[in-house]
C-alpha cells in the first residue's frame, strides 16, 4: 500500500486550473490526480485520447508504475505533440509564456517568435499556440499538486520520448529537514518504513488512540485534502526545500485544500481500521516525490 507521490501576467480566466480526481467526467484538458488502480491506458480511455498522446503530455510518468497522488495533464483534441515539435498547446488558466517554456524545456522568446500575432500579456484561456522545442526534444517538468505549471500535448506518433528529470538525491537531506515533531502526540510504530518480504516499499504505519489528530510536522501548504482509493481520506502537505508529508487513513479532514498550515496544526482525525482493529495513521515523507525514512527527519 505504498504511497508514491508526486509529487511545481496570467492568462485571462483566473488562476491555476482545478484538479479533478481520477474517474471524474470531462477530464480532457484538465489536470487529474492519480489514484490507486489507475493506468495511463484507463485514463486515456476515459478522456478519449490516444495513449501515445497522453504519454507525450506526461513523459515524466512511468507507465508501468504510476505514482498515487501524481498529477497528470490530459490533452484536449486540439493539442498535438510531434516528436520534434512544435507542439500545439491550448492555453489554460494561469499560463504564461515563461511557465509553458519551463515545462517544455524551451524559452519564452522562442514561443513568442512562433506566435507573432499573439501578445504574451493577453493570453486567452482555450487559445491554441505553437511551442517550438529547444533542441527538438520535449522534456516535461515534473507535475506537482500545486497546479502552477501547464503541459503540452502529445502526438499521434507511436514513439514515446523517455527523457526523465533527474531524481533528487535522497541520501542528502536539506538543512530544513531536522528535528521535526512526530505527527501524533501518542503513537506506536506498528510498521516501520522499509521494504516488505516481496521488496515492496511500505510507508510507516502508526497506531494511536481514539480521537487522535494528525498534526503537520512542519509549516507548509496543503496540496491535497480528499479521498483516495484504498487509502481513505488523505492530506498531503508541501514544505520548503521540495519536501512533502502525507497523512492517510484519516477519518475526518480538518483542513482545506490550498490552506497554509503551521507546524503542529491539526490536519485530520485518525480513522479506525476494521482490519487491524486499531486507530492507524499511514505517514509518509517525500523529497521531490521520492520516499525517505521519516526517522531521519523526526526527532
Amino acid at each position: 500500500m505504498a504511497i508514491l507521490l508526486l509529487l511545481a501576467g496570467c492568462a485571462s480566466g483566473g488562476g491555476s486550473g482545478n484538479v479533478q480526481r481520477s474517474g471524474d467526467p470531462g477530464i480532457a484538458g484538465s489536470w487529474i490526480t492519480v489514484q490507486r488502480g489507475d493506468t495511463l491506458g484507463s485514463i486515456a480511455a476515459r478522456a478519449d485520447v490516444p495513449l501515445a498522446r497522453l504519454q507525450r503530455f506526461n513523459p515524466d510518468a512511468n507507465p508501468n508504475r504510476l505514482a498515487v497522488g501524481q498529477r497528470l495533464l490530459v490533452p484536449t483534441q486540439q493539442e498535438r505533440a510531434p516528436s520534434g515539435g512544435p507542439y500545439r498547446y491550448q492555453v489554460r488558466p494561469g499560463d504564461t509564456y515563461s511557465g509553458i517554456a519551463r515545462r517544455f524545456a524551451t524559452t519564452p522568446a522562442r514561443i513568442q517568435s512562433a506566435n507573432p500575432g499573439i501578445e504574451p500579456t493577453k493570453l486567452r484561456v482555450g487559445q491554441v499556440i505553437q511551442v517550438p522545442l529547444q533542441g527538438g526534444t520535449a522534456r516535461a517538468a515534473p507535475a506537482t499538486a500545486s497546479g502552477s505549471r501547464s503541459s503540452a500535448g502529445s502526438s499521434g506518433s507511436s514513439s514515446t520520448p523517455r527523457a526523465t528529470p533527474p531524481a533528487p538525491d535522497t541520501n542528502t537531506l536539506p538543512g530544513s529537514a531536522r528535528n521535526w515533531p512526530w505527527p501524533l502526540d501518542d503513537y506506536r510504530i506498528v510498521r516501520a518504513f522499509g521494504s516488505d518480504s516481496r521488496g515492496t516499499l511500505q510507508p510507516m504505519l502508526l497506531a494511536t488512540g481514539r480521537g487522535a489528530n494528525a498534526k503537520a510536522v512542519a509549516d507548509g501548504d496543503v496540496r491535497f485534502a480528499g479521498s483516495m482509493r484504498q487509502l481513505g481520506r488523505v492530506v498531503i502537505v508541501h514544505h520548503a526545500d521540495n519536501l512533502q508529508s502525507v497523512y492517510a487513513l484519516c477519518d475526518t479532514i480538518l483542513v482545506d485544500d490550498g490552506a497554509r498550515v503551521s507546524r503542529g496544526a491539526p490536519l485530520c482525525e485518525v480513522g479506525y481500521s476494521n482490519t487491524t482493529e486499531r486507530f492507524d495513521l499511514l505517514f509518509d515523507l517525500r523529497l521531490g516525490g521520492k520516499p525517505i525514512d521519516p526517522r531521519r527527519v523526526l526527532r
